[in-house]
């Protein structure tokens, strides 16, 4: 997209030296001695940033800020203004400007300028369609995105959905992976059945198989009646088996014997129950590693991961965060009867510049948070959590001669290693691949560190 700037001023010279030094830095420009000249231009072309003196004949600058914020409140006005005029400058912001300048300035400084009032021109324009798209009901079954990444997962997803083979979806805590889950059994021939879920973390080891298998009448205390277990409830449907890197390991043999036979025998019972229903598992864990450990059978994982779906984190799906964001925002205004619209620029670059550890789990609870907070039609900055505000990255930089500003090789060693485990998605076994290591040195190191999963 061009980056086209509107240059205001009456001063020929001024003019020229700006016009010179931004065309230098690659901006595309158009010149105009006067305001009313400006508020021409603006309503015959596409314009990203206006840029004016705040002294001029007939229509002062401040009076242009006030015209611009009420017919073009998407392009921001940055003003320039002599050192000492602050009173005008305050104004000016006061009528809706983005910034101002002081004379005399850089170039370079100037053009730094131009570039944020551009950056914040791109986020409110990409706001306010992802707000449309929103609007229009265009994302299906809760996979939102229109990133890349989340076009490759959604074809993975329908191709996966015409098999009836196990499905093992992988990816981190929050990314979404009964939400795959749930567009799978959508688009199959099995949408019309049930599907059912449950978390093998989530209960103790003889409760999640009574769940699973079901049990007859007597066949332990408090079974007084029989009950149907999960798997064939679920016949002709999909059964998705949550957090199946916490099964208990004295489950997982029973579990592969039933996936493989494809019938039950419930507890307290000696005749085997057919079933057709379609598993698919999902984890958060590195089951490789956890095989290697001996906390997970081989067997039982190759069992389950005919396909697989990786699902990917949201720090990988690029502007997918503010369309995420600006759904959660409808949910969320809608549920607390609050007329909030949107996201405001600033807000939406501190959600894009966020790592987002939590995925999209974390995002909603910041949005709703947010909503919860705002007193405006938009969520603004200032409604955000601390963390997100005040994030830094933690990307590793070696810069500068002082020594009070370098770290130890200690230090550098860990900031690298959390980012290749960051760009990794958290996949320890690829993470130590790239880093030339064994998964135990890595663990060993992230214990160190504090950030090992319990």
């Amino acid at each position: 997209m061009s980056q086209h700037i509107l240059i205001v001023d009456d001063d020929h010279a001024t003019l020229r030296l700006i016009e010179l030094g931004l065309r230098s830095e690659g901006f595309e420009l158009t010149t105009v001695p006067s305001a009313t000249e400006a508020l021409r231009v603006l309503s015959e072309r596409e314009v990203r940033v206006v840029l004016t003196d705040l002294n001029m004949p007939g229509m002062s600058g401040v009076e242009l800020c006030n015209q611009v914020a009420m017919a073009h409140p998407d392009v921001p006005v940055l003003v320039i203004t002599a050192f000492g005029s602050m009173e005008s400058a305050i104004s000016a912001m006061r009528s809706g400007a983005f910034d101002f300048v002081t004379k005399p300035f850089e170039i370079e400084a100037l053009a730094l300028a131009v570039r944020r009032a551009v950056k914040h021109h791109e986020l409110r324009a990409e706001v306010r369609r992802l707000r449309l798209a929103v609007g229009a009901g265009e994302p299906t079954h809760d996979l939102i995105g229109m990133s890349p990444t989340m076009a490759e997962v959604r074809s993975l997803l329908t191709r996966v959905a015409m098999s009836d083979a196990t499905v093992l979806v992988t990816g981190e805590t929050g990314t979404g992976k009964e939400v795959a889950a749930r567009a799978i059994h959508a688009c199959s021939k099995r949408s019309s059945s049930p599907f059912v879920a449950v978390n093998c973390a989530a209960l103790p080891e003889a409760l999640l198989e009574a769940e699973l298998v079901g049990h007859v009448r007597g066949a332990f205390t408090d079974a007084r009646v029989s009950r149907t277990g999960l798997l064939v409830s679920a016949s002709g449907g999909t059964l998705f088996l949550d957090e199946i890197g916490d099964l208990p390991l004295g489950l997982q043999p029973k579990l592969l014997r039933i996936v493989e036979q494809r019938q039950v025998r419930p507890i307290g019972s000696n005749t085997e129950v057919p079933f057709d229903t379609r598993i698919i598992a999902a984890t958060h864990r590195d089951l490789e590693s956890a095989i290697e450990d001996g906390l997970f059978r081989e067997d039982l994982y190759y069992r389950l991961n005919v396909l697989t779906v990786a699902m990917p984190p949201l720090r990988s799906r690029g502007g997918d965060v503010l369309l995420l964001g600006q759904h959660f925002v409808r949910q969320a205004a809608r549920a607390a009867s609050k007329a909030v619209q949107g996201i405001s620029g600033s807000a939406a670059a501190a959600l894009l510049n966020y790592p987002w550890p939590g995925n999209v789990r974390e995002l909603r609870n910041a949005v709703e948070r947010a909503v919860a907070l705002t007193t405006y039609d938009s969520i603004s900055l200032d409604d955000l959590p601390d963390k997100i505000r005040g994030y830094q990255s933690r990307h590793v930089i070696v810069a500068g001669d002082d020594l009070s500003e370098l770290v130890p090789l200690e230090e550098v060693e860990k900031r690298y290693i959390l980012r290749v485990l960051e760009a990794a998605g958290g996949n320890k076994s690829v993470a130590a691949q790239k880093l030339g290591v064994n998964r135990k040195t890595l663990y060993r190191k992230l214990a160190a560190y504090g950030v090992v999963d319990a």
